[in-house]
């Protein structure tokens, strides 16, 4: 074989090789819903009570990543799953779990007041703070990182949401890192993002 096609074959080979690591890395940001860093605005967050009763503020966030996650206390499956998943994380991380704040946002304050909240999140890690208030504030927080909700009527009366599944994780300088559906990402993974977050 020539020089000129060794050159070819091994300009080809690292083509293919160079493609492959494009595609593995897509894949795995593709998972964790990843993203170019950017602002958010969720300063509707500080207006909200915790689920001790106080209104959160903004040193329990400042200069440390937050996760935060939204649902409501009667979701049957998805939003207590998703707790437990961060529950999980929490204590597989021993004594760093501290460095990071797990925030769980209501869309249903008109069930999940303090005191409710309070209850239910007994079942879950507790270190993770909930979150209700005035349904303006919670409207302009899930704006800010893009999160879908719509309340949905059922026929006997009572009433459920549709809503954003994935968690928005944020770095210790308060800018958007990635948006995952911990539902669907693997322990592996959403683990690997939290290090870095921690790492920063």
């Amino acid at each position: 074989m020539s020089i000129r096609g060794s050159r070819q074959t091994l300009a080809r080979f690292l083509g293919s090789f160079a493609l492959a690591l494009t595609l593995v890395s897509s894949t795995a940001a593709s998972e964790l819903g990843m993203q170019r860093v950017r602002g958010a605005d969720v300063s509707g967050l500080f207006a909200l009570q915790t689920h001790h009763g106080p209104t959160l503020t903004r040193d329990e966030v400042r200069g440390r990543p937050f996760i935060l996650a939204l649902g409501f206390t009667n979701c049957p499956d998805v939003c207590p799953t998703t707790l437990l998943d961060l529950s999980n994380h929490l204590e597989a991380l021993g004594p760093k779990a501290d460095q990071i704040r797990v925030l769980f946002m209501t869309v249903d304050p008109a069930r999940d007041t303090v005191a409710h909240l309070n209850a239910y999140l007994k079942s879950f890690d507790p270190r993770i703070v909930g979150l209700t208030g005035e349904v303006n504030d919670i409207a302009a927080v899930a704006h800010g990182i893009e999160a879908f909700y719509e309340r949905v009527d059922g026929k006997s009366g009572g009433y459920s949401f549709d809503h954003t599944l994935k968690v928005a994780f944020f770095d210790r300088y308060g800018l958007l890192a990635a948006r995952v559906d911990l539902v669907r990402a693997s322990n592996t993974r959403v683990k690997e993002l939290i290090d870095r977050l921690l790492a920063q």
